[in-house]
């Protein structure tokens, strides 16, 4: 029995993927089947995608929650806590439920499974599906880890599916062509029910929309049932089953609006109406810690853990900060194709310097910055005293950007919140 929070999240940080050697998804429908099946108490939507799968989901809360609804969320990865990932109206598990519902589950393992536990993720995503039946809401959202077909979150069937890109990503697991993975993302959906599609690869999308077309799901695909328009730097209308026009963003960038555009799609099917103002109220308060995340005038932390999150913050900056010289720190997983984010950050940086945190599966900063073609680059063991001596030395016309894995930027927001600078 876990006494404590912090005997608990220390022995499940530990758990990994690799070291439970049952066949996928099993350990899950076992323990599920000991709690009573929770994943068949509460209605879903479910996310999977490359990028934008965070802030899409984010939005769809604020939008449900506008219309006064109860909704449970199991995001990844946390910035500060694991409480993060599993929220109700955006309040966290508390400490006491978390504790409580890992105690019944390490039960389960050690009778049933022999005392080998699931992945740190599985078993995330098993406390949430626990917590969220417990507390009769009206929906939950729940974000796949990597994937889609063999996440632990696809035990659920739920309302809406919602796929949002797909990026050569996790190619070791998901496979190597954009066909491959978007199998893997097209998972998710479920006989019936209908997928709303944010992907603008054309093999990825043939894939997703014939799985659909198997399983009797109907498709809304962004650009063909519904469509955006932009009408200035984060405003844009949106038109499909209705037209609602001059919608105000909280975040930046052309991508935010294709997120914001799912989020609005997904909302509609579950609820089938939608209160324009209440939609419009949600979008202005849809932010998302760690993507474009300003830091004083002159700092930027985003996640973009892949090229095509790349290509979306150079856009960005270019769209708001087109004068200003941009110096990228970047730190990666080994997992990722680094070589085609690097490449567009060498496109337009002022000066690149590479990095690493404390992960069996960081890159090293050496290996990064040997593909960079860039004049001005170095790589450092130490990201806190490299963040800090650039933080010191910059000029008013200069951006320092922090880029790269969502775990490095929960690293530098937890920093930065130490100092008082967030």
């Amino acid at each position: 029995m876990f006494q404590s929070m912090e005997q608990c999240t220390d022995f499940i940080f530990r758990l990994k993927a690799s070291e439970y050697k049952g066949e996928p998804l099993q350990s899950a429908r076992i323990i599920l089947s000991a709690l009573g099946n929770p994943e068949r108490k509460t209605k879903f939507i479910h996310f999977a995608g490359s990028n934008g799968k965070g802030s899409t989901l984010n939005a769809t809360r604020e939008i449900l929650m506008a219309h006064h609804l109860k909704v449970g969320a199991f995001i990844s990865p946390h910035l500060e806590r694991p409480n993060e990932r599993i929220t109700i109206n955006k309040l966290q598990i508390s400490d006491k439920d978390f504790l409580r519902i890992m105690n019944v589950i390490a039960d389960v393992v050690n009778n049933q499974l022999k005392g080998k536990f699931p992945s740190f993720f599985e078993i995330m995503t098993l406390i949430a599906l626990q917590y969220f039946s417990e507390q009769k809401l009206d929906l939950a959202l729940l974000e796949t880890g990597i994937g889609g077909r063999l996440d632990s979150t696809n035990v659920i069937t739920p309302e809406v599916s919602v796929i949002t890109t797909i990026s050569l990503e996790h190619t070791d697991m998901l496979g190597t062509t954009y066909a491959q993975i978007a199998a893997e993302k097209a998972g998710i959906i479920k006989t019936g029910k209908p997928v709303v599609i944010g992907v603008k690869n054309r093999e990825a999308l043939a894939v997703i929309q014939a799985v659909a077309e198997e399983k009797n799901a109907k498709s809304y695909v962004l650009d063909k049932q519904f469509f955006t328009q932009k009408t200035g730097t984060t405003s844009f209308s949106y038109y499909g089953d209705l037209t609602i026009e001059q919608l105000e963003l909280a975040m930046v960038g052309q991508h935010q609006v294709s997120n914001a555009a799912l989020a609005i799609t997904a909302s509609k099917l579950f609820l089938h109406t939608l209160n324009i103002q209440h939609v419009k109220e949600a979008l202005k308060r849809a932010k998302w810690d760690g993507r474009f995340e300003r830091v004083g005038d002159n700092i930027i932390l985003d996640g973009a853990h892949n090229s095509e999150g790349t290509s979306a913050l150079i856009e960005t900056l270019q769209l708001v900060e087109p004068d200003k010289k941009y110096k990228f720190v970047y730190a990666a997983l080994q997992d990722k194709d680094h070589a085609v984010s690097i490449q567009l950050m060498d496109n337009v940086a002022y000066q690149m310097y590479f990095t690493q945190i404390d992960l069996p599966r960081a890159a090293k900063p050496k290996d990064l910055c040997e593909q960079s073609k860039h004049e001005i680059k170095s790589a450092h063991d130490n990201w806190k005293r490299l963040i800090d001596k650039q933080m010191n030395e910059l000029s008013e016309d200069e951006l320092l950007i922090i880029t790269g894995s969502l775990y490095f930027i929960a690293e530098v927001r937890g920093e930065f919140i130490k100092k008082g600078l967030i």
